[in-house]
């Protein structure tokens, strides 16, 4: 069966150990003794998973997300300058939504 790095990343460490088992590779030798976040990477390694391709997503996300918040930030002084109060908030909100999206992802990535 194949197995994709979010796919492993949401089993637990018993889940692991029996996919762990039954390979016969140096990178999991000792998986008894291995914690998720080594047997983690252990696993990717023995069945030939890119472990870095989530992050290349995650970086794709950042990026449209923070020329966004750029725009809005011009746009946000346009409103500024002609008291536009409706508009100030349909920026601050989506402001704020960015911004939620960018703590996701670096939650995402850092766990």
């Amino acid at each position: 069966m194949a197995h994709t790095y979010e796919e492993l990343k949401k089993k637990t460490v018993a889940e692991l150990r029996d996919i762990a088992k039954d390979l016969q590779h140096d990178a999991v030798q000792g998986y008894t003794q291995l914690n998720k976040e080594h047997l983690l990477p252990a696993l990717c390694t023995a069945l030939g998973i890119d472990a870095r391709e989530h992050h290349a997503a995650q970086g794709a996300i950042k990026i449209a997300a923070r020329s966004r918040m750029k725009e809005l930030r011009a746009k946000r002084q346009q409103a500024v300058d002609t008291r536009d109060g409706e508009a100030l908030k349909a920026i601050r909100r989506e402001y704020h939504r960015l911004n939620h999206q960018l703590r996701a992802a670096a939650r995402a990535g850092s766990a």
